[in-house]
């Protein structure tokens, strides 16, 4: 059977290892001062069973976010609000030209005081008996659909005036005054400001399975830098988007700061438990600490007493951007970047990547 080969891409300290290398093979005499030690970086090994972590992008919202439409349609007469306007609950937002609408009101009060007028004319008739009790009945229904008509036209009436059902910020503006809007079309979106800011995560069918209501998140807005913000997991879909397949996964922020807004883009870590079906006998350890994969086994350099030792290990496959490993003790470290530019036994210095970026823009 063909058996895999696996190797890691070269690490982002490629170019100071090489020119480490090369300063070790210059030919120089051997009273020179000794090769520095390889700079590497390493992580610790995570115990057995411990949690992996699933990321992704969403965008910020309020969990109550209205899309205002009128329920009839009508010339928009007025629009009153603006995009970034706080509102009120009750505030009229937008009004449409109610003339339609009074007119239908109009005429279904006649329609109803004339079925009125009917059915006691015939009551006084049936007892005398000059109309039958099938007349009667017939008068009873007409007046109750009149009536019905009735109530369906002053419903309507309430609806040429748009108010705002919470208080909050509009989000949107869609329409203008003087513009025919259409039953149900939106002219405005408010968010309800009393309402929890969420970050909805679409995640694939693998991802959202691991993850649970309660799970911890951190999670960084683009144009809040480094900042690291808090969020829990509040919802897990049941459905996979249709045309994406993604399932939306919410995420609660806790104590949000105040310059937040509904649209911006964030980016989230979630805590979660390991895959279904992986099995948790394997410690987790960045994918890129493998140095060469064959079926159940793996080679990785342990920092060891500042040498880079040479170890195999079991291997249980990959689970997002860790991979599981047996053998190594809890605690040990594993080189990951640096990796594939050391030998078994050679001395090495573990560096803070950050420290590295600043010293190269120097």
């Amino acid at each position: 059977m063909e058996q895999l080969m696996w190797r890691t891409p070269l690490p982002p300290l490629a170019a100071l290892l090489m020119t480490t290398a090369l300063a070790a093979c210059g030919g120089k005499p051997a009273t020179e001062a000794a090769t520095p030690p390889t700079p590497v970086e390493a992580a610790r090994v995570a115990a057995p069973g411990a949690a992996g972590a699933v990321t992704g992008a969403g965008t910020l919202e309020r969990r109550r976010e209205m899309a205002l439409s009128f329920r009839i349609p009508g010339v928009l007469t007025s629009m009153k609000v603006e995009a970034g306007d706080r509102v009120s609950a009750g505030q009229l937002v937008a009004a449409i030209d109610p003339a339609g609408v009074d007119a239908r009101q109009q005429q279904t009060m006649a329609d109803l005081e004339r079925a009125r007028r009917d059915i006691e004319r015939d009551k006084t008739l049936f007892e005398k008996g000059y109309v039958s009790r099938q007349r009667i009945d017939d008068r009873t229904s007409a007046l109750k659909a009149a009536q019905a008509a009735y109530d369906a036209a002053r419903f309507d009436r309430r609806w040429a005036s748009l108010v705002s059902p919470a208080s909050g910020v509009v989000l949107e503006r869609r329409a203008q005054a003087g513009e025919v809007v259409a039953a149900g079309q939106v002219v405005a979106r408010i968010a309800d400001l009393s309402s929890p800011l969420i970050l909805r995560l679409p995640l694939s069918a693998r991802e959202a399975a691991r993850v649970r209501v309660g799970d911890v998140a951190q999670i960084r807005v683009e144009d809040f830098g480094d900042q690291a913000l808090n969020g829990r997991v509040t919802r897990v879909g049941e459905a996979a988007d249709t045309r994406t397949g993604a399932i939306s996964v919410e995420i609660e922020l806790s104590a949000p700061p105040a310059a937040l807004r509904s649209g911006q883009v964030a980016h989230a870590t979630l805590s979660v438990r390991t895959a279904p079906g992986a099995t948790t006998a394997f410690a987790r350890i960045p994918a890129e600490a493998v140095l060469e994969a064959n079926g159940q086994r793996a080679f990785v350099y342990r920092f060891d007493q500042g040498k880079a030792r040479r170890m195999a290990v079991g291997f249980g496959g990959f689970d997002g951007d860790d991979a599981l490993v047996s053998g190594l003790p809890d605690g040990a470290q594993v080189i990951t970047a640096g990796a594939g530019f050391v030998a078994d036994g050679e001395t090495v210095r573990v560096i803070d990547p950050k420290r590295l970026d600043a010293s190269k823009g120097q």
